[in-house]
């Protein structure tokens, strides 16, 4: 698709991959909505834009992405100011991760709210109305490359929410392409970014309870690696995935052989193919009257 003349909603759009993400789909014409929880962040993005007299093309809403009625309130913001959205990129995450014995039902819930539900909250607020404008689009939702190889137990809820993320998109896209929207799932590695500040993102109502405070105070003091990769390169892979309605983009290539032993492990595992018509198994019975 044509991005130039296009709207874009992206979350975590503030800062990191969401932001370098923002700056490559202006510099190629689209007009941007940016969310995201941090208000000093939004403040940082749109001073930026506008030290470069981009700032008429760019407007803010302050968003907490497992909320859904703000979501919601969100997506009629966006039509209403900048129009559309033609392009949904569900971006927003976090790195709830700790000891595994350490995790309670707090921690699980926050990790999935974000991580999980968060894209899932976009696709539900906005699709319909990518749907009914008739103009198509294009949506991207952010994984990892956690999602695809095994982790340590200490990830355990990052990387189920982003495994889950790739399987949503992967099965979204036939129902997305009736209405000519492509998608796109994101899989990044190490990327300079805030994700090391999750513990201060996290809302109060996922913080009383959590087994993980002492690991997120750590991971405050992360150092991001001068090595790790610049988000406008993560920019110029998604614009080039919309483009062509590329759906896989993977940032890395460093775990490509645990990707190909943990695959050839589940393929080796299934027994030869039994005659099965999946057509039929979907047919609704017929009743007699």
């Amino acid at each position: 698709m044509e991005i130039a003349g296009t709207t874009a909603f992206i979350t975590g759009g503030a800062s990191g991959i969401g932001f370098g993400i923002a700056q490559r789909l202006l510099d190629n014409g689209a007009r941007l909505v940016l969310a995201d929880i941090r208000q000093d962040h939004l403040d940082e993005a749109k001073q930026y834009f506008e030290e470069r007299q981009q700032g008429r093309n760019v407007h803010t809403i302050r968003l907490d992405v497992s909320d859904r009625a703000a979501m919601a309130e969100a997506a009629k913001e966006c039509e209403a100011v900048m129009g559309g959205p033609e392009i949904l990129i569900n971006n927003a995450g976090i790195d709830p991760s700790g000891p595994f014995t350490q995790a309670t039902y707090q921690d699980w819930d926050y990790g999935l709210a974000v991580n999980l539900m968060g894209p899932i909250n976009g696709i539900m607020a906005f699709t319909p109305g990518m749907r009914a404008r008739g103009k198509g689009g294009h949506v991207v939702n952010t994984a990892s490359l956690a999602g695809l190889t095994p982790m340590p137990s200490f990830m355990a809820i990052y990387a189920t929410a982003k495994a889950a993320v790739i399987t949503l998109t992967e099965s979204i896209r036939d129902s997305l392409a009736e209405d000519n929207i492509g998608c796109t799932v994101l899989m990044p590695g190490p990327i300079k970014s805030r994700i090391h500040e999750s513990g201060q993102n996290r809302p109060e109502r996922f913080r009383t309870g959590s087994g993980f405070q002492e690991t997120e105070a750590q991971l405050a003091q992360r150092v991001v690696s001068d090595t790790w990769m610049e988000p406008t390169e993560v920019g110029d892979m998604i614009v080039d995935a919309i483009r062509n309605d590329t759906l896989y983009v993977a940032t890395h290539g460093n775990w490509k052989e645990t990707c190909e032993a943990r695959f050839k492990a589940l393929i080796d595992c299934m027994p030869e193919a039994r005659p099965f018509d999946f057509g039929a198994s979907l047919k609704v019975p017929e009743t007699e009257d």
